[in-house]
């Protein structure tokens, strides 16, 4: 990927360095940039210590490595897409990164068969049986942007349906605040723990019966594993969560849904929200409250 970039007097006497740093390119990028001819200042090689003068024109070519194995034979909705990002509305039962045993199944597999060529960088991350929005970056500096300051970071809104009326106990809103840890004897699953990390998880109730609660969330933390966590930490186990407490009598995996993602766009500026409809499973669990 390379961009240009058009010096203006506000710029003049700058480093290039420096120039790259204030837009967002990680100082890993940036290092990378002093080999081969990755940056060019009026078309001739440049050093990232030179100095820009208004006028100048600056040419910064990124380069993306591959390692992840396309498969053809997926498929994931895209909800939103440009230059520099994409953002998949995932299915449950899919991983979002491969591991040993969902090495070519993942969303990283699709992504390296969509887009050849490109590195995959997921700015968020949902777990396999959650479903909705994650977003991926297409080149390392709008990676570096998003990732690298937390007013970048995209805010999701989650969907869940939790069992049991939380509305008896928190009214139409409530907030969980309780620290998460690793299980001693398990490398996945999580447990609220005075040695955990500070979490913290604020609700809304949409509607709620005797058997089930339909919430909207948003996390003020992101640990893994939080909203699962939390909601059975105060009794209300996810629907499906069987790893977790909840029954899965009514659905196979645990009621759990990226619904909404807005950010500021990375290059632009702009502000973006993309939207992704309650899958089916849980739209019926939805109608029994």
């Amino acid at each position: 990927m390379t961009t240009a970039y058009r010096i203006i007097e506000e710029n003049e006497g700058q480093e290039i360095a420096s120039f790259l740093k204030k837009l967002g390119y990680s100082r890993s990028i940036i290092t990378s940039l002093k080999h081969g001819e990755r940056l060019l200042l009026n078309g001739k090689k440049a050093r990232t210590v030179d100095i820009m003068h208004s006028g100048d024109v600056l040419s910064v070519t990124v380069e993306d490595e591959t390692e992840i194995v396309p498969n053809s034979s997926l498929s994931v909705p895209v909800c939103y897409e440009d230059d520099d990002i994409v953002v998949f509305d995932k299915p449950y039962d899919m991983a979002v990164h491969p591991s040993l045993r969902h090495y070519d199944d993942t969303l990283a597999n699709y992504f390296a068969y969509r887009y050849p060529d490109t590195t995959f960088r997921s700015i968020s991350r949902l777990d396999r049986n959650t479903s909705g929005l994650v977003m991926v970056a297409k080149n390392k500096l709008a990676a570096a942007i998003l990732s690298g300051n937390p007013k970048m970071r995209p805010k999701k809104l989650y969907y869940a349906v939790v069992k049991g009326d939380i509305s008896e106990e928190y009214g139409c809103c409530g907030e969980i605040i309780a620290p998460i840890a690793r299980e001693s004897d398990s490398i996945i699953t999580r447990m609220v723990s005075p040695e955990g990390k500070y979490a913290h998880t604020v609700f809304k109730v949409i509607k709620s019966s005797e058997k089930m609660s339909f919430l909207e969330i948003s996390l003020v933390t992101g640990r893994t594993h939080q909203i699962r966590v939390h909601f059975s930490h105060i009794d209300y186990p996810l629907m499906g969560d069987d790893l977790y407490g909840g029954s899965r009598e009514l659905i196979s995996r645990h009621a759990l849904h990226c619904g909404e993602m807005s950010f500021i766009h990375p290059i632009t500026k702009e502000r973006i929200t993309v939207v992704s409809e309650i899958p089916e499973d849980m739209k019926r669990l939805t109608e029994m409250i």
